[in-house]
């Protein structure tokens, strides 16, 4: 993959982009970022990047001029559009799903927002998706894009070595992922579930799966709400809203 990031703040990235996953990913070769600094493609003295928005109003918004011409710069030689999305509150949700939908594309192009937003024709004719990682507004998009990135780089087949890293992600069945242990077995008095030292692969599957059901019940009631239940699972959590066998 190809990742592209239009941004007014790049030592923002390196720090991110040379640490960790991100790093071993471009090390390795599935994955090459670069970082591009949209003010240079401002063609007035100033490197102006932003104006006061028609209409009046707070704040400054970005012009479209810089902005299109970083993205056709990066373009001009491409056989087909990539993916140009902006981080945005008034996009949509970023979601496991969405990262796994932009995992398979072979380049991305993300332009991080400042100041009171965008000229509106950036979005209407730039770009091809809006993302928000969340019902909050933060100084800029840099942060935004650096969870996006993150989220889908680590899906990218091979590059976190082992595939069921990924595959018993929360989110990625539905579910929230189901709790975790490792060594020691008896750390200060609490011990390790005994099901899980006992070898059984298939009622070691069942307990992980009632207790990411029941994790997910308690936590995120409303991923209950649109998950397609078995009738197992069903009646799990009838009994659970009576007080009958909860998880331990």
């Amino acid at each position: 993959m190809k990742v592209d990031v239009l941004t007014l703040f790049p030592d923002m990235f390196y720090g991110v982009i040379g640490s960790s996953m991100m790093k071993r990913a471009q090390d390795q070769g599935f994955v090459t970022i670069d970082i591009t600094n949209f003010r240079e493609f401002s063609q007035d003295r100033h490197h102006t990047v932003d104006d006061y928005p028609f209409g009046g109003g707070a704040g400054m918004v970005l012009k479209p001029d810089p902005i299109f011409r970083a993205v056709e710069s990066l373009t001009i030689d491409a056989t087909t559009k990539p993916r140009v999305i902006l981080l945005t509150p008034q996009g949509v949700p970023f979601t496991q799903e969405k990262a796994l939908e932009l995992a398979g594309e072979p380049r991305m192009i993300m332009i991080c927002g400042h100041y009171e937003g965008y000229d509106e024709r950036v979005r209407e004719h730039l770009v091809t998706d809006e993302i928000s990682i969340g019902d909050y507004v933060l100084t800029s998009g840099e942060l935004a894009a650096m969870v996006v990135m993150d989220a889908v780089v680590r899906l990218i087949p091979g590059v976190l070595g082992n595939e069921e890293s990924t595959d018993t992600d929360s989110f990625s069945h539905g579910l929230l992922e189901f709790p975790q242990y490792t060594r020691p077995r008896d750390f200060r008095g609490w011990c390790v579930p005994d099901i899980l030292l006992s070898g059984h692969h298939k009622n070691i599957a069942e307990w992980r799966h009632e207790q990411a059901l029941y994790r997910t019940y308690t936590r995120r009631p409303d991923m209950i709400e649109i998950l397609e239940l078995s009738l197992a699972d069903q009646q799990r959590i009838r009994k659970w809203k009576q007080g009958i066998d909860i998880p331990k």
